[in-house]
């Protein structure tokens, strides 16, 4: 996980003023600017006025205007992965990399000013209400939330374990408006778990990436070996990705050597990510499973098993998070997510609003999980199968 803690940061107000008077001229405004970097001085040169000469000068708050500053900056990015978080909601961002968080069991990102579902996860409210990647959240309580930031919408939509939220959801596959009532739970979900789906398959299902996911995913493999399997199906559908150590830890267990990824930073410097060696998994025959939220570490892992040839990947195309994130908590314990590489598979795919194309590509449908039909896990079975019988 990368983890950055910035000691230097300078909060900063930018202002829209409507009429201006040029106190500089007359020698009203005194030049304290040391420290404040060149292209910031208009900014603060704003800030000192607006607290020296506003009307309401005693009435101003500092930090709602450094809050509004760092937002307006971010909105300027046009990335929807870089995203200011308060303190308490930087702190609940950390549990959820650790494994435990609360809410509806929904992972969300913006894309163009709209808010998405990335993934329901299994067992959640979320996936009991028949939310589905893509979605589009319009309202929460009422209140419709175009343009909100990341986390304004992630604070409306959490509140306490059994209290109730209301969204307005625009459906990505019927295009309907719908609203759904869900009642908030704590979220502490198993990231791994397994069961047998045909005769010598066990089906292994990663839901997230959290710190302790591979631990859990070597006992579940140890488990699988004890049964005698003749291949698995690994099922990374809905999966929104995690803590970037725990996913080349995931690959790893199924690759023999080479690379999992790279990742390209702003300075134009190359990090490799190599196979851990020792994977419990590397001589299983596989097939892995994908869909449209299956997100960035779950793209990475099927990246990797796809380009190294390992595993045929089936079901549809995949979100298409291709950078790298990371957390740099400010000094009043806020914090900020910052893209700052752009990650590619072991054969320099950057698949970033594009995606994971799989191998075998198999829709499924509201109607096929309302009346209990897979054909995605059906087509992963027949292809893995075939793997099988060609060995």
């Amino acid at each position: 996980m990368h983890i950055f803690v910035s000691r230097n940061f300078i909060a900063v107000a930018a202002i829209g003023v409507a009429a201006v008077v040029l106190f500089a001229a007359c020698g009203l405004i005194q030049n304290d600017d040391r420290g404040v970097p060149e292209d910031l001085t208009k900014v603060w040169e704003t800030y000192r006025i607006l607290r020296e000469h506003h009307i309401d000068r005693d009435t101003l708050d500092a930090d709602i205007m450094a809050e509004a500053a760092i937002r307006a900056m971010i909105a300027t990015l046009d990335d929807p992965f870089t995203n200011y978080f308060t303190a308490d909601r930087y702190s609940r961002s950390l549990e959820s990399l650790e494994g435990s968080f609360g809410g509806i069991g929904a992972q969300v990102t913006i894309r163009s000013g709209q808010a998405v579902i990335v993934a329901p996860l299994p067992d959640t409210p979320a996936e009991r209400a028949g939310l589905r990647p893509g979605d589009v959240i319009l309202a929460v309580d009422g209140e419709s939330v175009e343009g909100f930031s990341l986390d304004d919408v992630i604070t409306r939509v959490r509140g306490p374990e059994g209290s109730t939220v209301r969204l307005l959801i625009l459906q990505a596959e019927t295009g309907n408006e719908v609203e759904v009532s869900m009642v908030r739970e704590e979220i502490s979900p198993v990231t791994v778990t397994f069961d047998l789906v045909a005769d010598g398959i066990a089906r292994v299902r990663i839901v997230s990436f959290a710190q302790t996911t591979d631990d859990n995913l070597k006992k579940v493999l140890e488990q699988v070996r004890d049964l005698g399997v003749d291949g698995l199906v690994l099922d990374l559908r809905n999966n929104p990705g995690g803590v970037l150590p725990g996913v080349v830890d995931v690959a790893s267990e199924f690759l023999e050597d080479g690379l999992v990824l790279y990742e390209i930073n702003a300075d134009g410097e190359r990090t490799d990510w190599e196979v851990r060696i020792g994977g419990e998994g590397v001589t299983l025959p596989m097939v892995v499973l994908v869909n449209q939220g299956s997100a960035s570490g779950s793209e990475v892992v099927a990246g990797a098993l796809q380009d190294h040839g390992r595993a045929t990947v089936v079901g549809a195309t995949t979100f298409g998070k291709g950078v790298v994130d990371s957390l740099f908590e400010l000094d009043d314990g806020s914090g900020l997510f910052v893209t700052t590489s752009r990650w590619f598979t072991p054969d320099g795919r950057q698949i970033a609003n594009v995606g994971i194309t799989p191998d075998v590509e198999v829709d499924l449908t509201a109607e096929d999980v309302a009346q209990g039909r897979d054909p995605q896990l059906d087509a992963a079975l027949a292809a893995l199968q075939e793997t099988i019988a060609s060995r």
